[in-house]
């Protein structure tokens, strides 16, 4: 699909975005640079995903010596908080870069779901393998002729289950609990598989909700869980399941990449690269090989955090084995395969 053709359908299927599209989504011509740039995330500086950010920020404004200023607006709040319309709001113009979750960008690429798929990934090192070989080039390449340029990975974390009722350790632990989950039908199959009642929320939503019992869980990484500090939301029990991991990438809009100059870009390129690599290693602080003091955190809240042998998360896995092979098709069968192989050749730590 050329330029044209791909601002037209974007424009369709999002009328919200047309009047700011109008103002901002214009070509910009090399050279021509913006005051300030906008750049989305969904959670601030006090998570690994915002540091992230900010990490990126403050290389770019360094090594262009200002010429690029760039301002974060955490929550989605350019969208009013609706994390799912992000990555066509990215493209239109509306944003002008971003540090996004995979999750969230996956009901506009397909591809993305692959992340999503229960148990894929399996560890640290099988998340490597996915993304910083074959099927992460892949990825970014879909990415990019989906509208925007991607730059980089970043890193939300594996997604651990936490309510306020009961410990789980069995799929049958799960029947009947109400959880909030991402925007993405393929969360919404996952819980309901394991008997669950899901319910799909953005995250500036769920905070209330769990806090009035609207929502009984949740499942997210857990330094958001310290982050958003969830054991004052009833939130008791956590059992690490690592049932899927949440990359970020980061993106810049293609018209705003366009109008850099070609040495601008590559500082940006770097810059977001190396934001990557710093991120990724506060997202795993604490919850690798023989540092598990972000684990000792959470218990030290009067939380209870159950660990599941491996024989209890493979019970978790066979009850979620039709929707993995159901999304397997929205993926597509060949990258599911290479993706399986990549993992199970992984070279752990």
């Amino acid at each position: 699909m050329d330029r044209r053709s791909l601002l037209k359908t974007g424009l369709a299927g999002s009328a919200t975005l047309t009047a700011p599209f109008l103002l901002t989504g214009r070509a910009l011509a090399q050279g021509s640079y913006k005051a300030e740039y906008r750049l989305s995330t969904v959670v601030g500086t006090a998570f690994p995903w915002g540091k992230g950010a900010e990490i990126w920020i403050n290389l770019v404004r360094e090594r262009t010596q200002g010429r690029i200023n760039i301002k974060m607006y955490p929550g989605v709040s350019l969208i009013n908080g609706d994390q799912t319309r992000e990555f066509s709001a990215i493209r239109q113009g509306v944003i002008d870069m971003a540090v996004g979750s995979t999750i969230n960008w996956s009901p506009q690429v397909r591809q993305l779901n692959l992340f999503s798929l229960p148990f894929l990934a399996q560890d640290h090192a099988g998340l490597d393998a996915l993304t910083q070989g074959k099927i992460g080039q892949q990825i970014m390449q879909i990415v990019e002729k989906a509208g925007v340029v991607p730059l980089a990975w970043g890193e939300n974390g594996f997604r651990e289950v936490t309510n306020s009722k009961r410990e789980i350790r069995t799929p049958a632990d799960m029947k009947g609990l109400k959880f909030r989950v991402v925007g993405s039908p393929i969360f919404n199959d996952t819980f309901t598989a394991l008997g669950a009642n899901p319910t799909q929320m953005s995250w500036a939503d769920a905070q209330p909700a769990l806090a009035s019992g609207a929502v009984e869980g949740q499942e997210n990484p857990l330094h958001i869980f310290t982050a958003a500090k969830l054991h004052t939301l009833s939130q008791k029990f956590v059992t690490r399941w690592g049932y899927v991991a949440d990359p970020l990438i980061f993106v810049v809009n293609r018209d705003v990449w366009n109008s850099w100059t070609p040495a601008d870009r590559e500082i940006v390129r770097q810059a977001a690269v190396q934001a990557g690599q710093q991120e990724i290693a506060i997202a795993r602080k604490g919850l690798s090989g023989n540092d598990q003091s972000m684990v000792k955190e959470v218990e030290a809240l009067g939380v209870k955090v159950t660990e599941l042998s491996a024989a209890e998360k493979d019970a978790f896995k066979q009850a979620v084995k039709p929707v993995f092979d159901k999304w397997t098709q929205q993926v597509g069968v060949e990258m599911v395969r290479e993706a399986q192989a990549a993992v199970a050749n992984r070279k752990r730590g």
